[in-house]
């Protein structure tokens, strides 16, 4: 079958290409391990034993009396607490691979915020505003930036991170006033100290904004290639097939043609040449769609919107100029990511499933396309029609190409339907009942990215 000697060439060209859902777990999941285990655990371990030193062993704090006993028995406590979050957390950070994304996040999020009260706390019995641990303030902002990639969270414990260090501020002063202590409190510097800090907040923000987006031209650009590379092998193995074919058929059927003009007499013989040229003609319809598709298969990947193409091919099956007595539900999710494809080819795709049922319906009933998001960043097309439906036995050749219960059809159009879904890493799949109607599922990755070899 030429399809299967297309995805064979395919597969034997391009053996390392294929769709991969993951890749944006995979890069946040690398990002965490970098900076938490790679880097955090190893300070975090030598930071936690030089607290542990300074508040239990030594004389640090031997001057301090009365409230700052209080506060500073308070920071052991939660020193303690802090210690033992930190070694589970540690522990599930380094065999995060074995855990789902969300629970890595979420181990990330905990350690960081009980870092910032660990930070606060510290800074509060080690001079307020005035405490040389500010600057550790600034490396847990940039550590945060790193390690939380959603926006709306980083923003969030960044901010509790400025809120935290003008806590410990405050309640420094509080505790010298009911000590009667006098404190030199700067003004300018205390303001200069959290502009640096806000700063630091949107600078990082606006550093991963840049990235993110310069990383996503790339994969844009890498995008188009992949699926460029692939489009024109495919073409060009199908015109190939084409050109081959062609040639022979067109032979026979000359010969046929001469041989029955010869013939004057023998029944029989006469519908064995007619047959044959039909039989000829047949095959050659065939050959030339599978050139049409060929020449389709040589043009420009484009960036669609999943709706507009959808409401294209709709109008296209169901113009507005006939009158047809089928009634069109659109359901479409809001916000659905771009798909990387040729137009011609998503067009190929909705148009046939949308003719056969139409032609199923008998021109009467109700057509329902929905488009929703999928896993894995993808996007899912549903195509319901209310037609008589089909048998099991139908179901399972559906697919096949060449194989039709039309009277006049190839038998290509579920085939290439199939095809075209599949050079684009997606996913079909058929639903149908006698008297229950027909349902076609399409799933279409919104990138098709490189495996990762280990």
């Amino acid at each position: 079958m030429p399809f299967d000697q297309i995805a064979n060439f395919f597969q034997k060209r391009w053996p390392h290409l294929g769709t991969d859902r993951d890749v944006a777990r995979r890069r946040i999941e690398e990002r965490i391990r970098t900076v938490e285990c790679h880097f955090g655990l190893p300070v975090k371990i030598c930071a936690i034993l030089l607290l542990g030193y300074y508040l239990f062993f030594s004389n640090w704090f031997n001057d301090i009396q009365s409230t700052r006993d209080v506060a500073l028995a308070t920071v052991r406590l939660f020193f303690l607490i802090y210690t033992v979050i930190n070694i589970g957390g540690g522990i599930m950070i380094a065999g995060m691979h074995q855990l789902p994304l969300w629970m890595n996040q979420l181990v990330v999020l905990v350690i960081a915020i009980f870092d910032v009260l660990l930070l606060s706390a510290l800074t509060l019995v080690t001079g307020g505003f005035d405490s040389l641990l500010y600057w550790i303030f600034l490396l847990l902002i940039i550590r945060n930036a790193l390690s939380i990639p959603a926006p709306t969270t980083q923003i969030t414990v960044n901010a509790l991170t400025v809120l935290c260090f003008i806590m410990a501020g405050l309640t420094d002063i509080a505790i010298a006033e009911i000590e009667l202590e006098t404190i030199d409190t700067n003004t300018d510097s205390f303001i200069l100290r959290i502009v640096i800090l806000g700063t630091m907040i949107l600078w990082c923000y606006g550093f991963q904004t840049l990235f993110d987006k310069q990383r996503k031209v790339e994969d844009e650009a890498r995008e188009f290639k992949i699926r460029q590379e692939q489009l024109q092998a495919t073409g060009r193995l199908a015109a190939e097939i084409a050109h081959q074919l062609k040639n022979p058929l067109g032979i026979i059927n000359n010969a046929a043609f001469t041989l029955q003009r010869t013939v004057k007499e023998g029944k029989t013989i006469t519908q064995q040449i007619t047959l044959i040229r039909e039989e000829v003609h047949r095959s050659d319809r065939i050959i030339t769609d599978l050139m049409g598709f060929a020449q389709l298969a040589e043009g420009t990947i484009e960036a669609l919107k999943i709706t507009d193409e959808l409401d294209n091919a709709i109008d296209q099956v169901f113009p507005k100029a006939v009158d047809f007595d089928i009634k069109v539900e659109r359901h479409y999710a809001p916000a659905l990511p771009t798909v990387f494809m040729q137009r011609g080819h998503f067009s190929e795709i909705v148009v046939n499933i949308l003719q056969n049922a139409r032609e199923a319906m008998g021109n009467r009933g109700t057509m329902t396309i929905t488009a929703t998001n999928g896993e894995g960043y993808s996007i899912l097309v549903t195509l319901k029609d209310s037609g008589p439906g089909m048998s099991q036995e139908l179901l399972d050749q559906v697919f096949e190409p060449y194989f039709t219960t039309k009277e006049k059809g190839t038998g290509l159009g579920l085939a290439i339907v199939k095809h075209n879904v599949e050079i684009y890493g997606g996913h079909l799949k058929v639903e149908s009942q006698l008297g229950e109607g027909t349902t076609f599922i399409l799933q279409f990755p919104a990138r098709t990215l490189m495996k990762l070899r280990k």
